[in-house]
């Protein structure tokens, strides 16, 4: 389970001020995508950071675009990225009883009503507004209304009896104080005429039931924020202190797309071999900074983080930046770590003595290496079969002189005693001083005829990886005695 026990979570609160307890809420119709997974560790981290409560909610009610999987995906990309959650994750749609509960008691406060427009009506409503240039908006003309009015049986919503005079404000963290007029906002829609709640209302009974202090999420929010308001105030209940925060665009200061990046967590995981605390450092830079440090440990991250550094511009998603980052914490990696992510991407299960060997490989692959796909690729020499196929960079390294190179270096390296790079090495230079030549003209063909590539780690370092029987053999399929 990806939970953490809400005994863990220390209750800084006093009687007078509430402990910080944040949410991350969201809809199972897809994967965790780039937006979403920093918007979860925005509210980990403030929560985290206040000694409060992280709280996970799957917004369910789209039950048509709800999928088992997404849940899945959703649950495991938080997981990766170490985002534990406080208790067991709640599902909006198993609430729906709630929810209608707290509409009819708005109707029983004045606060709401039953509206039984017709769809018929609701439509021609739009078209005159549209055709006059008005917003279209409903004009609430069952505000007043006595429901006795209705057709009997005749189906209806539950709207909510939004103010009309006045402004509303909110203080938010991130945006500043921002004023909508109420005459702005219409009498939305509460229940549908199936019993059902809408997302307005469902939203906020649960944020109000689970506690939430703080909303934090993003800007495209912000509008919601002005009509949920309204149910908050007509209900009595506290209402939570918001922080909206800008969204991420491409690299080109576009919509964030496909094209730069906006997939989901998994792909960076599973495809692009992006390890999680590159991914979470990458995302937390995205719009929050602390002075010029970019690389930040979780701990670190946990120690600084609070809304105040949020910038209030939309940040800039680059995946060539995400790769620098990435490369940084492989080479910090833990080679065993390492190996473990690497084995099952060869595609073939390894023998202890080839785990071993990838294992001790890591320290001279990942210096070079991006992503886990780049050491996949760096390591794959070491288990390949003889005769190696020659890639054509490789092939015209191995032509003229080359041959009979190799036997010279054959022999020099077979009467060798201490496999090591040293020895290894003294080896080599000396058969490059014999034959007049440079220690490359010596190295390029060496390391083609063991590893099939015009490029591999250090030529040292691949003959003490394979060992001297491997790496006889190999040179011998392409020497002349």
């Amino acid at each position: 389970m990806g939970a953490r026990s809400e005994t863990a979570a220390a209750d800084t609160g006093t009687p007078d001020t509430p402990a910080v307890v944040t949410r991350f809420a969201p809809s199972p119709t897809g994967y965790l995508h780039i937006g979403g997974a920093r918007t979860a560790l925005f509210n980990w981290l403030f929560a985290r950071h206040h000694g409060g409560k992280f709280l996970l909610r799957i917004e369910d009610t789209d039950r048509a675009r709800s999928t088992q999987p997404a849940i899945d995906a959703i649950l495991s990309s938080m997981q990766w990225l170490g985002l534990d959650w406080d208790g067991e994750a709640v599902f909006q749609f198993e609430r729906a009883r709630r929810h209608a509960e707290v509409a009819y008691q708005m109707v029983e406060q004045g606060n709401a009503y039953r509206c039984y427009a017709t769809p018929e009506e609701l439509t021609a409503l739009r078209e005159s507004q549209k055709a006059a240039g008005k917003p279209m908006r409903y004009d609430g003309r069952w505000r007043d209304r006595d429901p006795a009015e209705a057709p009997e049986g005749a189906p209806f919503v539950v709207r909510l009896k939004a103010p009309k005079e006045g402004a509303t404000t909110i203080e938010d963290r991130v945006q500043g104080s921002i004023t909508v007029q109420n005459a702005e906002l219409d009498d939305l829609v509460l229940l549908r005429s199936d019993g059902t709640p809408t997302y307005m209302l469902a939203v906020v009974v649960d944020d109000h039931d689970m506690g939430v202090t703080h909303v934090i999420r993003g800007d495209d929010h912000l509008n919601n924020a002005f009509r949920q308001l309204p149910i908050i105030r007509a209900m009595g209940w506290p209402e939570p202190i918001y922080a909206h925060v800008p969204m991420i665009h491409g690299h080109d200061g576009g919509k964030l797309s496909k094209r730069h990046g906006a997939v989901g967590v998994e792909y960076y995981r599973d495809e692009l071999g992006i390890l999680p605390e590159a991914l979470s450092n990458y995302l937390l830079r995205l719009g929050w900074g602390h002075g010029d440090d970019e690389i930040i440990s979780r701990e670190q991250a946990t120690a600084w983080f609070d809304l105040a550094d949020v910038g209030k511009s939309p940040s800039r998603f680059d995946l060539k930046k995400l790769e620098n980052l990435n490369g940084h914490y492989i080479r910090s990696a833990d080679n065993a770590r390492l190996a473990d992510l690497v084995a099952p991407r060869l595609g073939f299960e390894l023998t202890a003595q080839q785990r071993e060997m990838l294992q001790r490989s890591m320290e001279s692959l990942k210096p070079r290496a991006a992503n886990l796909n780049d050491l996949v690729s760096g390591a794959a020499f070491l288990f390949r079969t003889r005769p190696l196929e020659m890639d054509g960079d490789a092939a015209s390294l191995l032509s003229g002189d080359a041959p009979a190179l190799l036997g010279r270096l054959h022999a020099a390296l077979d009467a060798v005693g201490n496999w090591d790079a040293e020895a290894l090495e003294d080896a080599v230079r000396r058969v490059a001083d014999d034959a007049g030549v440079k220690l490359g003209q010596v190295a390029q063909p060496l390391r083609a005829a063991l590893t099939g590539r015009k490029t591999s780690p250090g030529i040292f370092d691949v003959l003490e990886l394979l060992g001297r029987d491997e790496s006889l053999g190999r040179i011998a399929d392409r020497m002349i005695a």
